[in-house]
Parts: structure tokens; C-alpha cells; sequence
């Protein structure tokens, strides 16, 4: 968000050391009162690569359940696919034990906006809309995407639009962030889309910054005014994901398991998930 009045000096040049270009270019934004990122969080070329490697293990987890997905199967079964496979190749899973949480992924299934938990009484069924969520950790940095799936290859016209749709708002991300806009500028683009099909954007969970922590600044919220937010510089890393109902926006919280998130309407929803890196010339996916 824009700053009026006292600035927010996130941005500082340690003391004694040169102001390199990027550092005049930020401070410059942010004099202008625009909320601009601390400067540890640009990522050194090091812990880029390191961030892109967890990236193409994480890609490689969700072709995995691409391949295993189908009816019948059962969401523990898919988890433990994830967790076996992520394990064999180095990685580590890192939902498990993340503040409590049980399980290797988050599965989550037509009004469950995100945060299912997976369990072997859940049957995928066909028709279903799935979406798979994993957070991959490899040699310490971290990767997070997640994808939607239609069991049996076909659902109802109302469910696969949404899933198409919701599909379109992440993509939006490639048009709007460039480097020094705003995450208002991309929460506005992908609000936008979403009301003008018809649907809502939820709003009590975003998108956020990843790499060295699961969860790091900025926060990402998937609606919003343009110019507001924080300023997007290269060498940041961050998701989008837009939760996108196919009703209200209101969502409500399961209270036996703490962390089931689904829609207040029991109408479906459905989210896209990429590892973002911005670069020079825009936005680098680091998982697929």
C-alpha cells in the first residue's frame, strides 16, 4: 500500500556502503511513500538456484499425482505417494508437522477451498475437482505449487469453467507483474477476471513469499487496488494462488481439525499454484 505521511524505510543501504543502481532505483519508489521490500529479501544468484531446484522437484511430486490421480483412489493414498517419492529423491515435505498439520500435502476437493486433509475414507470420485497442494523443501530452500485435477477427465460444464477460469487468473500473473509493480497491481488484474465471470476471490488466505521459509513476506492477496501493496523487485520470490469460489467469497473453518478450509456456500472452488521469481524482464515460474 502507498505510505502517506511518515515513509516506511524498509529499504536501507547499510551504512558506508555504496548505493548500487537497484538500491537508488528502490529508494526512489520508496520516497514516493510506495511500500517497498527489506533488502535481504532479494535473493543472491546462490539461493536462486537452490530455490529452482527445489522448484523441479516439486514439478516433479505433481506429475507424479498427475499420473497416479483416478477414481477410486483415495487421498491418503496420493499422500503417500508424495511423501515416498519427495523422501527417495532428497526432499523433504514440508506441511508435515508444519504448525500441527498431519499429513505430506493438502487435498482438497469441489467446496474445499484448500487445506483438505488427506485421509484414506476420502474416495476421489469422478467428477470430482481436486486440488493438490505441496510445498517441497530441498537442501534447505523451498518450493510451493499446486495444481487442479478432473477425475475421470470430465465434470460438470459449471465445475470445469471454474477450473478453467481460476486457471486464467494465474496466468493473468504473466501480463501485470513487472518488475516495480505493486502485488495490489496483480490482486487487482486477477479480482478483475474472477467478478467479471461471475465469480469471488477469497480473501482470509494469500499468496506469499517463499524460498528460505515456507512462509515469508511479501503477503499476496488475489484482490485489491492497483498502486497499493508491496513493490515487486528483481530477485524477489513469491507465490500467486488464487482461491477463486464459485459463489460468495466467504469461506469458514473446520473446528475438529483446524485447518479444513472450505466455501460458507458448499459451492465449489479451485485454486492455481506457482513459485514465482521476478526477474528483469517479469516473472520466472520455478515450478510447473
Amino acid at each position: 500500500m502507498k505510505m502517506f505521511g511518515r515513509v516506511k524505510r524498509n529499504w536501507v543501504v547499510p551504512a558506508g556502503q555504496e548505493p548500487t543502481e537497484l538500491d537508488k532505483k528502490v529508494i526512489a519508489y520508496q520516497n514516493k511513500g510506495i511500500l517497498c521490500p527489506r533488502r535481504d529479501m532479494i535473493r543472491t544468484p546462490e539461493q536462486i538456484e537452490g530455490i529452482r531446484r527445489a522448484g523441479l522437484l516439486n514439478t516433479a511430486v505433481l506429475d507424479l499425482v498427475a499420473a497416479n490421480i483416478k477414481e477410486g483412489i483415495s487421498t491418503l493414498a496420493l499422500d503417500d505417494l508424495i511423501g515416498e517419492y519427495t523422501r527417495a529423491h532428497g526432499g523433504v515435505c514440508a506441511c508435515l508437522g508444519y504448525e500441527g498439520y498431519p499429513k505430506n500435502s493438502c487435498i482438497s476437493i469441489d467446496d474445499v477451498v484448500c487445506h483438505g486433509i488427506p485421509n484414506a475414507n476420502t474416495i476421489l470420485k469422478k467428477g470430482d475437482i481436486v486440488n493438490v497442494d505441496c510445498t517441497t523443501i530441498l537442501d534447505g530452500y523451498y518450493a510451493d505449487a499446486s495444481r487442479m485435477f478432473v477425475i475421470g477427465g470430465e465434470t460438470t460444464p459449471e465445475k470445469q469453467r471454474l477450473v478453467d477460469v481460476t486457471k486464467e487468473c494465474l496466468d493473468l500473473s504473466f501480463e501485470v507483474c513487472k518488475p516495480y509493480t505493486t502485488v495490489g497491481d496483480l490482486g487487482y488484474a486477477i479480482q478483475k477476471h474472477a467478478e467479471e465471470n461471475g465469480y469471488s476471490i477469497v480473501r482470509e488466505l494469500c499468496g506469499h513469499g517463499v524460498g528460505l521459509k515456507f512462509h515469508e513476506l511479501p503477503e499476496v492477496c488475489h484482490y485489491g487496488r492497483r498502486g497499493d501493496g508491496m513493490l515487486l523487485v528483481p530477485g524477489m520470490t513469491f507465490t500467486i494462488e488464487p482461491m477463486v469460489n464459485m459463489g460468495k467469497r466467504n469461506v469458514t473453518f473446520d473446528r475438529m481439525d483446524g485447518w479444513t478450509c472450505r466455501t460458507a456456500d458448499g459451492l465449489p472452488s479451485a485454486q492455481w499454484e506457482h513459485t514465482f521469481l521476478m526477474t528483469e524482464n517479469g516473472l520466472e515460474v520455478l515450478t510447473y
